[in-house]
């Protein structure tokens, strides 16, 4: 990755259940790119990661989204697996932070079911965006244009699907923080 992204603070916001690879290669290279990254959650300690349906590693947060906001914030990253976003989509603190981000213009990246976080804040309406097939129709309902790409790119709102998009979405959420010119976000803000 040509690009870095030194001095930008990222938050990677997840919880018990996200999918293994889909949170640790982002932290990896958004770190490797020269970001400052927070895990956050609702949690505190440790989470619990997942390798599809068997237990993986726990992660340490960072931070409580009770106490941060976007403007604390460049970026913000949701991870995938069936139980972290499903857990997340219904958290209102989690809601209020994704939404401060897309009212603010600023890049946002959510793979495999992390964008189940997005359509429960109201901020799909009118994107083109990908996930795991089985959210297809999900988005579609929310008002999205669902697309099967490895990564599709939407106004600074970066999707891919499954963890063997993960090179590309890393890639192209480096490249959106990095260009960091996102005004036309705050079309779709709630």
């Amino acid at each position: 990755m040509s690009r870095t992204i030194e001095n930008k603070k990222v938050a990677i916001v997840a919880t018990h259940g996200f999918e293994q690879s889909e949170l640790e290669q982002p932290l990896k290279a958004l770190r490797e790119a020269g970001a400052q990254v927070h895990v956050v959650s609702p949690e505190s300690g440790k989470i619990q990661g997942f390798e599809h349906t068997e237990k993986g590693r726990e992660v340490g947060v960072d931070k409580a989204v009770a106490d941060v906001s976007a403007d604390d914030y460049d970026a913000l990253v949701i991870p995938g697996g069936l139980f972290n976003p499903d857990q997340l989509r219904h958290n209102d603190q989690v809601l209020s932070f994704a939404k401060g981000f897309f009212k603010a213009g600023k890049p946002v990246g959510a793979i495999c079911h992390g964008p189940w976080v997005l359509i429960n804040a109201e901020l799909v309406q009118g994107r083109k965006m990908t996930s795991v097939g089985s959210i297809q129709k999900d988005l579609a309902n929310a008002g999205a244009d669902w697309v099967d790409q490895e990564v599709v790119v939407d106004k600074g709102l970066v999707t891919s699907r499954t963890p063997k998009d993960l090179p590309a979405f890393c890639s192209k959420l480096i490249e959106e923080i990095a260009e960091g010119k996102h005004a036309g976000q705050k079309r779709s803000a709630a």
